[in-house]
């Protein structure tokens, strides 16, 4: 006589969450940055420029601890609409955390690292005006 095992119902995998539009994820980081008070944001179109990201956004945090807990609402509302971060810097220290959400890249910083740094004049497009010279 031989024990028959019983038959294991195998687990499908649990119904994945509606990716959004990607246009759609900068206003939910925007959403999440606005919610955690976050100041000077900045929304960059970097299309032009770089084939590392679509849209990055710049903004500033009042303390680490600020910065961190921006950071981490950014993460937390992206995922619940169906994203994942890719990556995440500067968690720890708390001065600049970079959020890698693929096609978005969201830099969050105190405001002595955002002024030292100058990404959005890094990343500017608009054309630089030069004064006429004097001759």
């Amino acid at each position: 006589m031989t024990a028959t095992r019983p038959k294991l119902k195998r687990k499908t995998p649990a119904a994945k969450k509606s990716r959004t539009k990607p246009g759609s994820l900068t206003k939910i980081a925007v959403a999440a940055l606005e919610d955690m008070k976050a100041v000077n944001v900045k929304v960059l179109d970097v299309r032009k420029l770089t084939d590392v990201a679509d849209t990055m956004i710049v903004a500033t945090g009042t303390s680490d601890r600020h910065v961190k807990s921006i950071a981490d609402r950014v993460i937390e509302r992206c995922r619940e609409a169906g994203h994942r971060a890719y990556g995440v810097e500067g968690k720890l220290e708390g001065e600049w955390v970079l959020v890698d959400l693929q096609d978005l890249i969201v830099h969050v910083m105190l405001p002595r690292i955002r002024e030292f740094y100058g990404l959005e004049k890094l990343w500017d497009l608009r054309p630089v005006r030069r004064a006429p010279s004097a001759a």
